[in-house]
């Protein structure tokens, strides 16, 4: 676990090498991670859930046919991609139902600025 930690670390040393950090690159950094996460990593976590559940059809249909063993490790394994895909699901639908109900667009924010005076 330590050395994956490492490894994140040396994927994020060229983010913090920019010496200036100002809104637009914390807004882009921020959107860049958003997307990942919405176009890598949950359709990642989906197809991860759809294999453990046809593993598990392969496991009780075909590999247990007479193995009872096989046939338990096989509904277990369709039962976990079930819920798997019932909590990615509902945890999709939490997200959108707090958007909506606190009006998060996906139009950007503008930033304050600093107050100037007319003298």
């Amino acid at each position: 676990m330590k050395k994956l930690g490492y490894l994140g670390l040396s994927f994020a040393f060229p983010a913090f090498a920019f010496a200036q950090v100002n809104a637009s690159n914390v807004s882009t950094l921020g959107r860049d991670l958003i997307g990942l996460i919405n176009n890598v990593a949950i359709p990642f976590l989906f197809a991860v859930a759809f294999i453990v559940f046809i593993w598990g059809v392969f496991q009780y249909f075909i590999a247990g046919g007479a193995d009872e063993e096989k046939r338990d490790t096989g509904k277990q394994l369709m039962l976990w991609g079930i819920i798997g895909f019932f909590v990615m699901v509902s945890v999709w639908g939490l997200v959108n139902i707090l958007r909506g109900t606190f009006n998060f667009s996906s139009q950007q924010v503008p930033l304050p600025e600093t107050p100037t005076t007319n003298i």
